[in-house]
């Protein structure tokens, strides 16, 4: 993709819900990729992630270049009153007025509290909104990118009601999962990024005439140079340990307790199995973490089963050089960086169908392709890899050519700058 270079540098917020956050890798990717293509994105994000931060290699400095929004210090909070002076006292008030109505549509009617709740959270992101404008204004910004649809889009849509400031926005899952005032966030929108084909259709008939003019497919990807082997993938062969790999948050969705039992099934069965699971939970390790260590002592599975936690690239990319195959059974998956990774490390992936998993993962081709939910399915995919090494060869080699030929990290920042650049463009053909 050609990315056009303009006169003057654009410059652009880049905004991340509670960064750096562990599935947050790919954004620090692609902002160095943003960097390579001339655009200057001043990373800003709503607050800072606490329990449920990154304990990566890069997760020092994206913090520390890190402008957080929900702040009480006093110089943000006279920056808060300068942008509010800027504001035609009439437009405030419109503005207001529509927080109103956002609240009343975001939440259910009874009882009082709730509604008195939903008027305070409008009426939080609208100050929000005002910061975020001064940012703009003191930065020079001529645009902002959202990596949510969720508050913290409703806080780019009050700073463009009150200020004009363009924004766009980039969907990753499906739209129940960010709240409400969807049809307020995109058609204010200049324009919409999606990472799945499937989540552009649910999009298009959820939304239909408040979609923004251009809504592209662009998946999330990966960089194939930082997930390359050193060694050839080999195998496992009998009477060796099947080693397998999952990596995604402890939480209920990502399906780790399906993925407990059938270890438990393959075991019972006679299987060797050893299974590592990288990823936290959203409390630091005092969540969910908790019920699936009982159901692993419960299983009796306390010497077959790991859990790393929160652990840096360097130490995921280990752990995929040393497994024979990667397992992920999340109960809707909207498409899988994780997934992603492996595939770029020549390892055969076993999935959840759900979600836009089956865009990445050809069953039968790249990995196998499972029911959510299902222990029985899910081991007898998983002993299928192990009693095939050829199958295991072929799908891990197929994994690496399709990633690196569809899901390359600088696509997206590529799509990204191209639409930043036209909307720039746009902006200075009508001075």
């Amino acid at each position: 993709m050609t990315v056009e270079v303009l006169p003057a540098p654009v410059q652009v917020g880049y905004l991340v819900p509670e960064f750096p956050g562990q599935t947050h890798g790919f954004f620090w990717r692609e902002l160095g990729v943003l960097a390579q293509l001339g655009i200057a994105a001043d990373i800003v994000s709503t607050r800072r992630p606490g329990l449920n931060g990154a304990r990566a290699d890069w997760s020092d400095d994206a913090a520390s270049v890190t402008t957080y929004l929900a702040s009480a210090s006093a110089p943000v909070l006279m920056s808060i009153v300068r942008e509010l002076r800027t504001i035609p006292p009439a437009r405030l008030v419109y503005v207001l007025r529509q927080a109103l109505v956002m609240a009343r549509e975001g939440a259910s009617l009874p009882p009082h509290a709730t509604r008195l709740r939903a008027i305070v959270t409008q009426l939080a992101w609208l100050v929000l909104g005002v910061r975020l404008a001064g940012l703009a204004r003191e930065r020079r910004w001529t645009h902002v990118h959202v990596h949510s649809c969720g508050n913290a889009a409703s806080i780019a849509m009050f700073a463009r009601l009150l200020s004009g400031l363009p924004y766009s926005l980039t969907l990753h899952g499906p739209l129940a999962d960010y709240g409400g005032n969807q049809e307020a966030k995109w058609s204010n929108a200049d324009f919409a990024l999606v990472i799945t084909e499937e989540l552009q259709s649910h999009v298009r008939r959820s939304l239909s005439e408040a979609l923004p003019d251009t809504v592209r497919v662009v998946p999330m990807g990966v960089d194939t140079a930082e997930f390359t082997r050193s060694g050839p993938y080999v195998p496992r062969t009998a009477p060796g340990t099947f080693r397998l790999f999952s990596c995604g948050r402890l939480n209920p969705s990502k399906g780790h307790d399906v993925l407990v039992a059938a270890v438990k099934k393959m075991v019972d069965d006679g299987a060797d199995i050893q299974l590592t699971i990288a990823g936290e939970d959203e409390a630091g390790g005092r969540g969910y973490r908790q019920q699936l260590e009982r159901l692993i002592d419960n299983l009796g599975l306390r010497h077959r089963v790991r859990l790393l936690g929160s652990v840096p690239g360097s130490a995921i990319r280990k752990e995929l050089a040393e497994a024979h195959a990667f397992v992920l059974a999340s109960h809707a998956e909207p498409l899988g960086v994780a997934i992603m990774e492996a595939m770029c490390m020549e390892i055969p992936v076993v999935a959840t169908a759900a979600g836009g998993v089956s865009e990445l993962v050809l069953d039968g081709e790249t990995g196998i392709l499972v029911t959510p939910g299902d222990p029985e399915t899910l081991a007898y995919a998983l002993m299928r890899l192990m009693a095939d090494p050829p199958l295991c060869a072929g799908m891990g080699s197929a994994g690496r050519n399709r990633v690196s030929s569809l899901f390359g990290h600088r696509r997206s920042a590529e799509m990204l700058a191209q639409l930043a650049i036209a909307a720039r463009r746009s902006s200075w053909s009508r001075r």
